[in-house]
């Protein structure tokens, strides 16, 4: 705001009036905007924007697991500040080198920009994660996201072998139909 010229003032009488609500600590939106069921992404994404969602919030936007996360699962680099916890609740993991980097998109909810792993990725990540968010997660996630065509066995192949996780799914794998 005070990069466009704004004052601070204007924002407090805009929730004084009911035209604009705090979401957050420097982040407001306005009092009818619809709110989706990834609005705590959107949040996030604004909060820290170098971060990618993943692994169960990740399989629950791409619609690929019934699990509902009850917090926001984010990757960033080793080394990287550890967010405090004002918003939503966060999981941190730390990726390195292209499991960072590799099988990231751009999605918009609620006008941000947000970065989400793509299914393949995320797939992938749950086998690596296995240990944290529990195998029958990783082993649904497959099936789903195979079943429903969100990805193929190859893609999904290609991002194992980046995760560093190829032997351990290769049997999943080959048993799909």
């Amino acid at each position: 705001m005070e990069a466009a010229g704004i004052p601070r003032e204007y924002l407090l009488r805009l929730m004084r009036r009911g035209v604009l609500e705090r979401s957050g600590r420097g982040l407001y939106r306005l009092a009818d905007a619809p709110v989706t069921e990834h609005h705590s992404l959107a949040e996030v994404a604004k909060r820290l924007p170098h971060s990618t969602v993943c692994l169960l919030s990740a399989l629950a936007f791409h619609e690929i697991t019934t699990q509902n996360p009850a917090e926001v699962w984010i990757a960033l680099p080793p080394g990287s500040r550890t967010p405090r916890a004002n918003g939503p609740r966060l999981r941190v993991v730390r990726f390195t080198g292209r499991a960072l980097t590799e099988g990231r998109e751009e999605h918009r909810i609620e006008g941000v920009a947000v970065g989400i792993y793509s299914p393949a990725k995320t797939v992938a990540d749950c086998f690596k994660f296995r240990n944290k968010i529990g195998l029958d997660v990783a082993l649904e996630a497959l099936r789903e996201c195979v079943g429903q065509r969100k990805a193929t066995i190859r893609e999904i192949h290609d991002f194992a072998k980046i995760c560093r996780v190829a032997r351990v799914m290769q049997p999943y794998l080959e048993a799909l139909p």
